[in-house]
């Protein structure tokens, strides 16, 4: 009987875990593209599962970085802070893919939600192909193309 109960609880929790573990990744991460246009910085961020793509940030007089292009996808977790291609990533949390990220870029905050997209604690709806215009400097005002 014991070894009923036991293998019961085995199969159950194996079944459980599976299905918890499928849940956690079958969306994907968030894919963020760090890349260059007409000598300006430029984010594109991407998330198939959400139908979500070419949605740019393009920041306005701001330094170019040596470095572009280059793709980073928040799959793993790693401690915050860390450097980005260009800013760097102060928040992250992949327990559910995509998760958020939050993410300081020349003077802004970006915080990438399933839900929303949040500019310098401004929510921002998502809308695939859409352009973003961003200056250099603290307290900028947004425009969309």
């Amino acid at each position: 009987m014991l070894f009923w109960v036991g293998l019961a609880s085995a199969l159950l929790y194996f079944a459980g875990f599976t299905w918890i573990e499928h849940n956690r990744y079958k969306k994907g991460p968030w894919e963020f593209v760090f890349r260059a246009t007409n000598q300006t910085p430029v984010l594109e961020i991407i998330q198939p599962a959400l139908g979500l793509s070419n949605v740019t940030l393009i920041f306005l007089q701001a330094p170019l970085p040596s470095h572009l292009p280059q793709t980073v996808r928040f799959q793993l977790g790693q401690p915050p802070p860390f450097d980005l291609p260009f800013g760097r990533c102060v928040f992250l949390d992949t327990l559910f893919l995509p998760g958020t990220v939050v993410v300081e870029a020349f003077g802004h905050e970006i915080q990438v939600l399933p839900r929303t997209l949040t500019i310098d604690r401004r929510e921002q709806p998502w809308k695939s192909g859409e352009k973003i215009l961003l200056t250099n400097r603290l307290g900028a005002t947004l425009s969309s193309e």
